[in-house]
């Protein structure tokens, strides 16, 4: 008999989450615009839109290391409250200097809540089905992801850039509403070692190393895309809109994982990295020849099955692969892993884009394939 999934806690905890993403993922498409616009430079405008990713990858350790010895609760309401004084600040000032620090304060907010919230998703799930409620975890968040930018595109062209942080500011209001509501507050659990170890800070925790390495790795063509893909279609003179492929790659990704949310507590990694790593390669066969829809479709269901459901798969794996009470540090590691791709990714595509012909984009990130499968067989005792 399968024990209860969606408790009333579970389901908050859920839908804070997609107002969590919301927020940022509103204003990462058009803070750089707005920063421009304010008198900023072009080189200073990219600097500030990656501050908050910065600073996110800088604080994850501490970030991990709190939600280890500190309410769950109390640590994601702190965030929310930073997520929206640096959403309104965004829209009440033009002043570049403290655009740059609202853009730390909500870096330190998103580490606060991303690695506080999928930790406090994690306690309140039953052992049996973490991968099951990690799975639904993740497609909350990548429902936010790929609401955020939609919707701040479209507020950005009919109306201001004002009226994208005004609603940030409403999607961190109604995350700090929701979490007043959930029962159990995620308090830390104290052991006899964590006990006699509260005062050492941990960096990582190093039984997730390899999983953070396999998603950076399986991320990296991802984010590449997210940035390249509009160029790499202008370059190779293809006849498909490349806006298309998020919209595609979010609609399949959100069946998947309804699908085959069961499957992730029964199905071994060792299984799934094999398909993930075959599907990964087709998305990328897909995106090399773009020619058609049809092989646009198959780029982004091949990334949708490959790195998008080993982003759910990896995280549930951190968290089995340690105790509940290291859980915040894993998921912290784990993060750390997911912010490299975001940083690495544009920075390798923009050197294939600038050393090759853009033809080679996708051949060369096929590279990431067989170091997937190095990192796996070194640790495939540990994750099998």
């Amino acid at each position: 008999m399968k024990t209860r999934l969606y408790t009333p806690d579970v389901k908050l905890v859920l839908m804070a989450s997609f107002f969590f993403l919301m927020s940022p993922m509103l204003i990462n498409p058009v803070i750089a615009g707005f920063a421009h616009g304010i008198g900023a430079s072009s080189v200073l405008a990219g600097t500030i839109a990656g501050l908050t990713n910065l600073t996110s990858l800088v604080l994850r350790p501490l970030a991990g290391n709190l939600t280890d010895r500190v309410s769950k609760y109390r640590l994601t309401f702190v965030g929310g409250c930073l997520l929206l004084l640096a959403s309104l600040g965004y829209s009440l000032t033009t002043n570049v200097t403290l655009i740059m620090l609202l853009r730390i304060l909500n870096g330190l907010g998103y580490t606060l809540c991303s690695v506080c919230m999928a930790t406090w998703m994690a306690s309140l799930l039953p052992p049996d089905r973490i991968g099951s409620g990690m799975g639904i975890y993740g497609l909350a968040n990548a429902l936010g992801m790929a609401c955020g930018p939609a919707i701040s595109v479209f507020l950005y062209q009919h109306y201001s850039y004002q009226s994208v942080f005004w609603l940030a500011a409403g999607s961190s209001l109604l995350l700090i509403i929701m979490i007043q509501f959930v029962g159990d507050h995620g308090e830390p659990i104290v052991t006899p070692q964590t006990a006699t170890t509260k005062h050492h800070i941990r960096i990582v925790q190093p039984r997730v190393i390899p999983v953070a390495l396999i998603l950076l790795l399986f991320s990296l063509p991802y984010f590449s895309t997210q940035t390249y893909i509009v160029s790499y279609v202008a370059a190779r003179h293809f006849h498909v809109a490349a806006g298309v492929f998020f919209p595609v790659y979010a609609g399949i990704l959100l069946v998947l994982r309804i699908i085959l949310r069961d499957w992730f507590d029964r199905v071994p990694f060792k299984r799934f990295i094999w398909l993930c790593l075959i599907f990964n390669l087709l998305g990328l066969i897909g995106l090399t020849d773009m020619n058609n829809w049809a092989m646009l479709l198959l780029g982004a269901a091949g990334l949708a099955a490959g790195y998008g459901l080993m982003f759910s798969i990896c995280q549930a794996k951190a968290l089995m692969l340690v105790p509940k009470a290291d859980h915040g540090l894993a998921n912290s590691t784990f993060y750390i892993g997911v912010d490299l791709g975001m940083s690495l990714g544009p920075i390798i595509g923009g050197l294939i884009s600038s050393q090759l012909p853009m033809a080679w984009f996708y051949p060369v990130m096929m590279v990431t394939l067989p170091l997937i499968i190095v990192v796996y067989l070194v640790s495939r005792r540990q994750l099998a």
